[in-house]
């Protein structure tokens, strides 16, 4: 018996989709030319499914920053910050970081995936109540086993039943730790934020709110859902990553907590592992900038992707409660899931397929998400053939509204 043959019940159903088409799994791009434009297969594509929500990856500045840390400091740091010490970039981004947030601590992680790994098992561990929603991400579920603490999981987006939860544990209730996200990554909808806080005061337990694909997106200042909201001075722990807003790979950590620094010597993801080279310290701290210093790239994606959510809606497609950069379009079965992926494909469009296990209720969905570097015409291009599609597999029975 081989290792691997646990796992062989993906064998059949993997080698389907494969049947079916291109295979969403192992894409490869010949070139990526612009923050929306691929070459796939010899074939030019609108890149709808990359996260990049500002544009940034290929910003002049954030290149020549990185470029330029590339000639000075090298290729890479070879070990973690704990055995090979902290880089001037580190110590400068991290304080750029705290400044943003307007907290007065924060750390870095050399991936997004790692700051929820390495921040909540440093936060909660065996002996402790870890409250998560339901369909956190991956990364704060991973966290939740590294950590030890007991799990309680609430349904989604619902503050009645994470009191009813936190009641139930009685005086424990004090000292748990609540984790929401601001965006969620596969429907792209919002916590209600302002109540989950009010029951996290009554009760007394602490606050951690996942801000990766909020930052950037939501807020006047684009600090997230928690600064939207209203209620940063209500959340005690923000986590967030570069590979989203900021156009480049990392993730962080930011708190008021006077003790946040023995996290640095708790967190087991953040001592073990090579801190971030420094062409990607200096363009996320680029990105950082800019994004502090110019709000139309955010109000740009607002309009990017009410444009795509109201097209989709406007067609009859089952799409997500709210207008976010992340716009989900639910398929009726995998299999129809399958052949519109690869049919969008085809006609010059690249998205995510997500499938069951990993999306919420079991449902497979066709998920984009918009950038600020989208133009109109590109995305009434991807609605357009959404149309098409969609009519010529018979899930819309209306046109859409003429476009303006």
């Amino acid at each position: 018996m081989g290792l691997l043959d646990k796992h062989l019940g993906y064998r059949a159903p993997l080698d389907g989709i494969r049947a079916a088409g291109a295979d969403p799994f192992n894409v490869r791009f010949d070139a990526v030319l612009s923050p929306t434009e691929g070459m796939l297969d010899g074939r030019q594509v609108i890149l709808l499914g990359t996260n990049n929500y500002l544009g940034l990856t290929f910003d002049p500045d954030c290149i020549e920053a990185s470029a330029t840390a590339v000639r000075e400091w090298g290729t890479g740091t070879t070990g973690s910050r704990f055995a090979n010490g902290t880089f001037a970039g580190h110590a400068a981004l991290e304080t750029a970081l705290a400044s943003f947030y307007g907290r007065k601590h924060a750390m870095v992680f050399t991936t997004g995936y790692q700051a929820n790994l390495g921040g909540i098992s440093g936060l909660v561990g065996r002996g402790d109540h870890l409250i998560l929603d339901a369909d956190s991400h991956a990364s704060i579920y991973d966290a939740a086993r590294l950590s030890q603490a007991e799990v309680i999981r609430f349904r989604h987006n619902d503050p009645e039943d994470l009191y009813k939860r936190l009641r139930r544990l009685g005086d424990q209730a004090a000292g748990s730790l609540i984790v929401v996200e601001g965006i969620y990554s596969m429907m792209g909808d919002v916590a209600p934020l302002k109540e989950i806080a009010a029951v996290k005061k009554e009760m007394g337990a602490y606050l951690l709110v996942d801000e990766a694909h909020s930052m950037g997106v939501l807020g006047e200042k684009g600090r997230g859902l928690a600064e939207a909201a209203g209620v940063e001075a209500d959340v005690d722990f923000i986590v967030g990553t570069f590979s989203k807003s900021l156009g480049a790979v990392g993730g962080f950590l930011v708190s008021d907590d006077d003790n946040f620094d023995l996290l640095r010597i708790v967190s087991r993801p953040y001592m073990f592992t090579a801190s971030l080279p420094p062409a990607v310290i200096a363009s996320t701290l680029t990105a950082l900038k800019r994004l502090e210093a110019d709000s139309s790239l955010r109000l740009r994606l607002e309009a990017n992707a009410m444009q795509l959510w109201e097209g989709l809606r406007d067609m009859g497609y089952a799409v997500g409660p709210h207008a976010s950069p992340i716009t989900a379009v639910v398929m009726p079965d995998q299999a129809m899931a399958v052949t519109m992926w690869n049919a969008l494909l085809a006609n010059g469009v690249y998205l995510n397929l997500a499938i069951p296990p990993a999306t919420p209720d079991n449902r497979p969905l066709l998920r984009s998400s918009v950038s600020a570097a989208h133009t109109p015409q590109q995305i009434e291009t991807v609605l357009s053939v959404f149309e098409q599609l969609g009519q010529e597999f018979g899930l819309l029975k209306r046109a859409r509204r003429a476009s303006a």
